[in-house]
């Protein structure tokens, strides 16, 4: 990622203490705190402009493709789907409006075929994104990366991203695209933004089954952004929101 001038902390040494029988990798520190904590304090310009230099990064990010060996997106994408939609319809919870929803999947899912094997950063979101000074500096946390379509380290604007802070989430979108966002974007992100408001019920309910309630309230708000994926663009999203 350095190399190719991802701001990200420089690794500097890998190794193993056998006799503990654990592994460590040690990194570069970068300074600042998360963009979570410090973009309440900023303007909306400075939300926007962080924003923007976070997707002129993540887009670099995007820019490394896969091992050759990796297998179709489309095959490990829809497998890992339908196990989460079949652990939801047995998980006892309920979304509204959910076979809307898969219907919308279903209808949709072609058009993630043959779409590219990258890396992925897998956890983009505000506390992974440094800032300081009021500008972004890097990002951290690597250690969850996969391979597969770019567009899939979007969701996490949906459900996390947005609540904080929406000049931020359209300002990374548009330094993503240098501000030439592709038509078959909004369809990708709504479908993959689909998908994970089952794959969110059933990891909390597995992992962070406290955080429940709160996830469910996350939910409901996508869902009112999309009405119910009638709408692939999402209401919080003004593209000319630095005039408004």
């Amino acid at each position: 990622m350095n190399k190719i001038g991802v701001r990200a902390p420089k690794p500097i040494e890998k190794g193993s203490f056998e006799e503990l029988g654990v592994c460590y990798s040690l990194f570069s520190y970068i300074e600042g705190e998360d963009a979570k904590s410090l973009l309440p304090t900023c303007s909306v310009q400075e939300q926007y402009v962080i924003g923007f230099e976070a997707g002129k990064d993540l887009a670099r990010i995007h820019a490394y493709p896969a091992p050759k060996v990796t297998k179709p997106w489309y095959e490990r994408a829809m497998i890992k789907h339908y196990n989460y939609l079949e652990a939801y319809k047995t998980c006892g919870i309920k979304i509204n409006n959910d076979e809307k929803i898969i219907q919308f999947i279903e209808n949709n899912a072609d058009y993630i075929k043959y779409r590219p094997n990258c890396l992925q950063h897998d956890d983009f979101h505000l506390e992974n994104i440094i800032v300081q000074d009021k500008q972004f500096v890097g990002v951290i946390d690597f250690n969850g990366f996969d391979w597969g379509d770019p567009i899939h380290d979007y969701v996490k604007v949906a459900l996390f991203q947005r609540e904080i802070s929406m000049p931020f989430s359209i300002g990374q979108i548009q330094g993503y695209f240098e501000n030439n966002i592709p038509k078959d974007f909004w369809l990708l992100y709504s479908i993959y933004v689909a998908m994970t408001i089952f794959s969110t019920v059933v990891w909390c309910l597995r992992v962070a089954p406290e955080q429940l309630d709160k996830m469910i309230e996350r939910i409901s708000v996508v869902l009112d952004d999309h009405k119910n994926f009638e709408l692939l663009i999402p209401t919080w999203y003004e593209p000319d929101i630095l005039s408004l």
